[in-house]
Formats: C-alpha cells, sequence, structure tokens
C-alpha cells in the first residue's frame, strides 16, 4: 500500500524538502517546483532505505557532509532527473535538421545536451545517416546528460522492439539489429550508428564544458523547463561560440528563448538561429 504524508516510513519535513530543492539548484540548476514534494519523498526515500536513514535531514546531513566529490551526489542528482523521451519524438525537427547538413561539405556535428536514455540521440543519427548516406561515417554526435544511469542505456544502445514501433519497416530493418534466444523481443542500434554517436556525462552548469570545436545543429530539447530564466540565459549564451555561424539550435515544445536572450531569433517551430546570422542574410 502507497505510503500518505501521515504515515510515512521516513521523516520529511518541509525544511528537508526546502533543503532538497535547494541542493539540487546549486548542483543541477533544476529548479524544483513546490509541487513536487511527493516526487521528491518517492525518489529520496529508495536512497534511504538503501543506505539505512530514518529522516531525510539525516540523509541530506550525510550528503553535504560528503563534501562536493561525494560519491551520493550522482545517486541524489540521478534520483531527481526526469527522463522521458522517444524515437522520433516531436519528429518536424528532424526533416528540418535533414535538409540543413544534407549539403554539406565538411563532416557534421551535432551535440545532443539532454541525451537520456538514447532514444534522441539515435534519432538524430539515423537521421543524419538517411540524409548523408555514404557520408555519414565522417558525422558525429555528442550526446551528454547528467544522468549516469540513463547514460548507461543510452551507450548500450538496446530497446524493446514496442519502443521502435513508430519507426518505418525500412529504418528498422537498416538501423536495428533484432534480437535472440535471451534477448528475444528486443533489438539493438546497428554498429554503424554507435560509431557515430559519443557519450558522455555532462553537467550543464559546469563551467568547463570540454567540447572542442563548433556544431552544426545544438539539440536543446526539454531540459531548460528545468532551470531558472537566469540559468537558462546564461546556458543559451554559452551555446553561441559553440554553434558555427549558421548554425541550429532546437528546442522543446514548451520552450521559448525569444524573450531571455538577443544572441538567437527565432527561424521556424522551436527552432532557433543566431541573431548575428539573420542580420548578415539581410
Amino acid at each position: 500500500m502507497a505510503e500518505t504524508a501521515e504515515h510515512r516510513e521516513l521523516t520529511f519535513t518541509d525544511a528537508d524538502f526546502e533543503k532538497v530543492r535547494q541542493l539540487i539548484h546549486q548542483r543541477a540548476g533544476i529548479a524544483l517546483a513546490v509541487h513536487k514534494r511527493e516526487m521528491v519523498y518517492s525518489r529520496l526515500a529508495r536512497r534511504l532505505r538503501a543506505l539505512g536513514h530514518r529522516s531525510f535531514k539525516q540523509y541530506l546531513q550525510a550528503l553535504e557532509h560528503q563534501g562536493e566529490k561525494g560519491m551520493e551526489w550522482e545517486h541524489f542528482v540521478n534520483a531527481l532527473t526526469t527522463n522521458l523521451t522517444s524515437f522520433f519524438r516531436e519528429a518536424h525537427h528532424f526533416p528540418l535538421l535533414a535538409e540543413h547538413v544534407r549539403n554539406r561539405s565538411e563532416p557534421v556535428r551535432v551535440w545532443c545536451c539532454a541525451a537520456s536514455t538514447g532514444e534522441e540521440p539515435w534519432s538524430l543519427a539515423i537521421t543524419l545517416s538517411e540524409a548523408l548516406g555514404s557520408r555519414a561515417s565522417s558525422a558525429s554526435i555528442i550526446a551528454t546528460d547528467i544522468d549516469t544511469r540513463a547514460l548507461e542505456v543510452a551507450r548500450q544502445g538496446i530497446y524493446p522492439m514496442n519502443q521502435i514501433e513508430r519507426l518505418s519497416e525500412q529504418q528498422r530493418k537498416s538501423h536495428f539489429q533484432r534480437g535472440t534466444g535471451a534477448r528475444s523481443g528486443m533489438a539493438r542500434v546497428n554498429a554503424g550508428l554507435r560509431a557515430m554517436v559519443e557519450f558522455r556525462a555532462l553537467n550543464l552548469l559546469e563551467q568547463g564544458w570540454g567540447l572542442e570545436g563548433q556544431f552544426d545543429a545544438i539539440f536543446c530539447r526539454n531540459i531548460m523547463i528545468y532551470f531558472d530564466k537566469p540559468t537558462q540565459k546564461r546556458l543559451l549564451e554559452r551555446f553561441v561560440p559553440l554553434l558555427k555561424a549558421d548554425g541550429l539550435l532546437f528546442a522543446g515544445h514548451s520552450e521559448n528563448f525569444t524573450y531571455l536572450t538577443d544572441a538567437f531569433r527565432l527561424r521556424g517551430h522551436t527552432v532557433y538561429e543566431q541573431a548575428s546570422q539573420r542580420r548578415m542574410a539581410s
């Protein structure tokens, strides 16, 4: 039976919830809404039980006592990170990317900021493979996420068959291998796509991202909604030097960057270009 606020196994006070909100904002930039209290309890309670803590206060004190490099921070952030994704989610973006890179002479580079469990970067890899043909082997995708558990799933590239049902039959045949025996009912991304994608753990709040060169496109979709406005603005301005002059920035369906910074201007539905590029073209 589910725990109620009045009959909880673990002590969780208003002060504990505010402390969690403070720590996750400091650590990952996530601005937890006040109505997320029950979610916080249910997700972190597993860690408290695993570690033998009887109260959130005890757990949070132990967490801070570890210092900035403590291993428990990874579990803390992983527990509070939301990973809602699917193959070719917000599908209108992928034909736009294909058109944008199809005639490029230089190797294409794309950064996926919120790789989650891999469906988005693999969708990007499929798009580049189909758009570039024989030149796809020189294309590369950097796929980053703060959630290390999600990245492990992404790296494996193995999914239940029902998760790739929205792909065409040709895409399923060309880009996936059907599992047999113990892996019957599963599919794995093929070696060609796996060679295109590099997965890295990355916290967008870190001062140094370690990303070299410039990208033809940055997919930063459905992640800004978890940050407050000042954090969003800082991140957008940090994207500018990482984009080629005509590079595109893709946002999520509920995200609007227009009023956050004058560095980007809307080019299409949730697709942005650098404002300087628009001026050069006019």
